[in-house]
């Protein structure tokens, strides 16, 4: 992947309902969504030219923002057409795409009722970091200081740019401390998931998984569920505590970003990456090829 800056690129960005020159891609920095965290985004990934489950990431898109009390100006179908404009005009096969809706300059305060819903939708190259053998060594994940919270707290089924302020403190925090991510328990001390993607482990044969009630039930943890109860795995939704990791024998993470990849170690805890986890980044891989025959 490039390292040069995201300002610094050449490209296309829609914004507002047209394309514009991505170094045109502008706002003031008096905006409510930078101040007040009134933002809400998706993280979506193209193969082969196309979006994969494009129309579940727009459907939660709208839906992160009506929990933040605003509504985006644009359906679903014109939300989807205008990242597939985005992904064609840049000339990507594989990509990440990245929606985000945020409240404008016109209120600057605690209420922004009368703000103005901006919309930008942006992509870059980002193609499949590892093959399977690679993967199949597995990550090492820290455990995060910090909680998932409280569902009385904050609007955690939304895709809400300020609820991820705890996870770049603790993906940091994992980094600096030689590991690629942090497991995130919740409010009660229960396992919740990483910092940007959800956690399986697997037991006798069967995936356990914590309940997506105080975290984003992601639309690739929705796809893995149903790839392994295809293909005849038991997925098993519960509340997992921290000490009950010693006796699952594989994990692995599933997101965007992540797909599915193999975890070997959390904290002082260890697996062994094996057959559940391969079969399913092999179902996963298949499950988006439909997508390059429709591009």
């Amino acid at each position: 992947m490039s390292v040069l800056p995201f300002d610094q690129r050449d490209g296309f960005i829609w914004m507002d309902g047209a394309l514009v020159p991505w170094q045109d891609a502008k706002l003031h920095v008096l905006s409510h969504g930078l101040h007040y965290a009134s933002c809400c985004f998706e993280g979506e990934r193209a193969y082969g030219g196309a979006i994969f489950k494009s129309r579940e990431h727009s459907e939660r898109f709208r839906n992160s923002a009506n929990l933040l009390d605003f509504e985006i100006p644009y359906s679903v179908e014109e939300i989807g057409a205008a990242k597939a404009l985005v992904v064609a005009k840049n000339g990507f096969d594989n990509c990440y795409v990245r929606p985000v809706a945020w409240r404008g300059s016109e209120m600057m305060a605690v209420a922004a009722q009368h703000a103005t819903i901006h919309v930008a939708i942006a992509c870059w190259d980002w193609p499949s970091m590892f093959d399977v053998e690679t993967k199949m060594k597995g990550i090492k994940v820290d455990i995060a200081e910090y909680r998932r919270p409280d569902p009385l707290t904050a609007p955690c089924h939304s895709k809400a740019a300020g609820l991820y302020m705890i996870c770049t403190i603790s993906k940091h925090r994992a980094e600096r401390r030689g590991y690629a991510d942090a497991l995130m328990l919740d409010w009660q001390g229960r396992v919740a998931e990483c910092t940007g993607a959800n956690i399986l482990f697997t037991k006798d044969g069967a995936i356990h998984t914590p309940i997506a009630d105080c975290f984003l039930n992601g639309i690739t943890r929705q796809t893995v569920i149903g790839l392994a109860r295809a293909r005849g795995i038991e997925v098993i939704e519960r509340r997992i505590m921290p000490e009950e990791l010693a006796s699952f024998e594989e994990c692995f993470i599933c997101g965007t970003g992540a797909e599915v990849t193999p975890v070997s170690e959390i904290g002082p805890y260890n697996f062994a990456p094996g057959a559940i986890s391969r079969v399913l980044i092999e179902e996963y891989a298949k499950a988006t090829q439909p997508q390059k025959a429709a591009a």
